[in-house]
Order: structure tokens, then sequence, then C-alpha cells
């Protein structure tokens, strides 16, 4: 049985996190962090949680979350978990981060997106966190960088047909739209309930910080510089993703081969599923579940592919790939606490 602890319970990937691990056979969770509602019961936060989880939240502190926890779950902004994770990686824990601060590989590229890192060393020994790509590394990792939910909508269609060489690296466009809850809890106006409902926008067109990450995870899987035009929108709603994106097939590749490859690549992948001929994927059809679907048509006449790929980005965007990478990490079964279905209506 792991011991977990969750720092930084009370945004919404943490809530979800607490709520996936509350009913997870193969954990229990010890202690839960917050700032803000430190000494106040996680249920008085989120109701949901009343007479499942009677945690109370409580304030930061190292020595408590390292004698309590084996495994720890950072639900932090940005910058934040690089000041915390160096001791607790220090003190043999067991590391899932849910911010970009150990996404990247190259210091430099994330320096340009976000800050300076105040942790260099631990970046080489991160492991990039995209469960069906790199099972083998995050068995024996210490520390987890958990993907951003765009990223994960993104990369997992693409990653089979770039690394076959079914498709050009060129001129790839990725147009995404995800759920208000993408933007997290604090409070702003762009996310206030007037502004969002019945709208429809793109936003951060040109310099969306998931963009390098992308841009890194494909051109290390093909040693290639590889540029994907990526163009996130806001949907009314509270959680779900969709991306569409558009490539150009190599001379001869049909919409059987793309199908094929994605199905190979796949098949023993309990959360990917490969939709038939003719069916695209529903944000519906995934909400509250780890699953991710793709669809995929080719304009034969145009050489251009299209795929689809939806997620719920607070679960397999987020919070349930972070526990799939503890179920690898611990040895547990990958789907262990995470068999949830969607919601039929």
């Amino acid at each position: 049985m792991a011991r977990v602890a969750v720092v930084g319970a009370t945004g919404y990937a943490g809530a979800e996190l607490i709520r996936i691990l509350a009913g997870h056979p193969g954990v229990e969770l010890r202690l839960i962090t917050s700032r803000q509602y430190a000494g106040v019961p996680i249920d008085s936060v989120y109701p949901a949680f009343h007479k499942r989880v009677d945690l109370v939240c409580e304030a930061y502190d190292s020595d408590r979350v390292c004698r309590e926890a084996d495994v720890v779950f950072t639900a932090l902004p940005h910058q934040l978990p690089m000041g915390i994770i160096p001791e607790l990686i220090g003190n043999g824990k067991r590391v899932i981060d849910l911010s970009a601060d150990f996404r990247f590989r190259d210091q430099a590229r994330y320096e340009t997106f976000y800050q300076p890192h105040t942790a260099p060393d631990l970046l080489a020994q991160a492991v990039y966190g995209l469960s069906e790509w790199n099972r083998e590394l995050i068995r024996s990792a210490r520390l987890i960088g958990n993907p951003g939910c765009y990223p994960t909508s993104i990369l997992l269609p693409l990653l089979p047909l770039l690394k076959a060489g079914l498709i050009d690296s060129r001129g790839i466009i990725a147009d995404s739209k995800s759920g208000v809850s993408g933007a997290g809890r604090s409070a702003s106006i762009g996310s206030l309930y007037c502004e969002v409902a019945e709208s429809f926008k793109a936003y951060k067109v040109g310099n969306h910080r998931h963009n390098p990450e992308i841009d890194e995870v494909l051109s290390l899987s093909v040693d290639e510089n590889i540029h994907v035009t990526f163009i996130p929108h806001l949907l009314p709603m509270s959680r779900g993703m969709l991306s569409t994106i558009y490539v150009t097939v190599r001379p001869g590749v049909d919409e059987q081969a793309v199908r094929n490859c994605l199905e190979a690549a796949y098949r023993d992948c309990p959360f990917i599923r490969i939709l038939g001929p003719k069916k695209q994927p529903d944000t519906r059809c995934v909400r509250g579940t780890n699953f991710c679907d793709i669809g995929c048509y080719l304009d034969e006449k145009h050489h251009r592919l299209v795929l689809t790929s939806v997620i719920d980005n607070l679960v397999k965007g987020a919070s349930g790939q972070a526990i799939q990478n503890m179920n690898l990490m611990m040895g547990y079964p990958e789907t262990m606490g995470l068999d949830a279905v969607a919601y039929p209506l």
C-alpha cells in the first residue's frame, strides 16, 4: 500500500487527484496541503468529498510530507515545485509534478517561456510522463514531469505516425479547444461565466506555453527540428478537450495505413481508443475518464490527413495520467483506480 500526499490539493488538478485516489485500492491518502485553506477540511472546500474524504488541508511542511508519504504529487503553479522537489527527491520520495517545471529536457527552452530554473540538475533525471510512450523509463523514475493537457491530446495521435514516417513533419497544424477548467481555479475575468458562456474564442495565439513542450517532444522523437502551429481555443464548458490536427501524408499512404499504424502503436494501451472509419470522437464520451479517443480522415485528393482526439483535460490531461504514472512507478496494474466509465449522457 503506497502512502500518498497531494501538495496543492485545492486547485482543480489537486481536487481531481483526491477524487481518483479516494477510490484507488493501492494507496492510502495520508496528507493534503493547501496554503490558502490550511486548517480547513477538504469537504468544506469541495462538498462532494463529504463522507468520502475526511482529511484537513495543512500548510506545507517538508518534514511532515517526507514522514507521511512515499509518493508525492505536486499540483502547484509553475516555479513553486522546483523550490520543494529537490528536498523531496533527496529524502528518497517519488514525485509526480503536474506543473511544467520538469517537463523540459532543454533548460534554455523552459526558461525562454517560463522563468529561470532553480533545480536544473534534476532536469536530466526527470522523465516526461506521457505514459504510453515512456512506460519503461517511468517504472524506474524518481521524478516525473507530467505532460500538459494540450500536448497530451496532440502528441498521442502524432507520435506513431511521425515515427513510422507516414506523415510530413513540416506544416503540422493543431487546432485545439479546451473547457474552462484548463485555466485553473484562481479567479480571473477571462474565466467568469458571463465572459465564456455563449462564446467561443482563440487565445494566446502564437505564444501559448504548451507549444514549446509539443515541439520538444516531437523533435526528440524523430531527431529532427519540428514546429507545430498550435492554436488553442476556449469552449464554454467546464471540462473536456478536443484537438483537430492537420498533416500531409507521404506518397502512397492511405487512410487504412494510418489507422493500422495507430492501432498497432496502441494495441496494448488500455486508455487509447482508435475509432473506426467515418467515426469521430466526442468529448462527452471521455468525460471523467482517463481515455483518449482518436479518429482520422484522409482527404486523398489533397494528401491532407485530419486527426481528431479527445480527452478530459483534468483526467488524462492532468491528474488521471499522473496516477497512471504512479501505477507504473509502483508496479501496479496500469488501470488501477482509473477504470471509470464515462457518463453516457
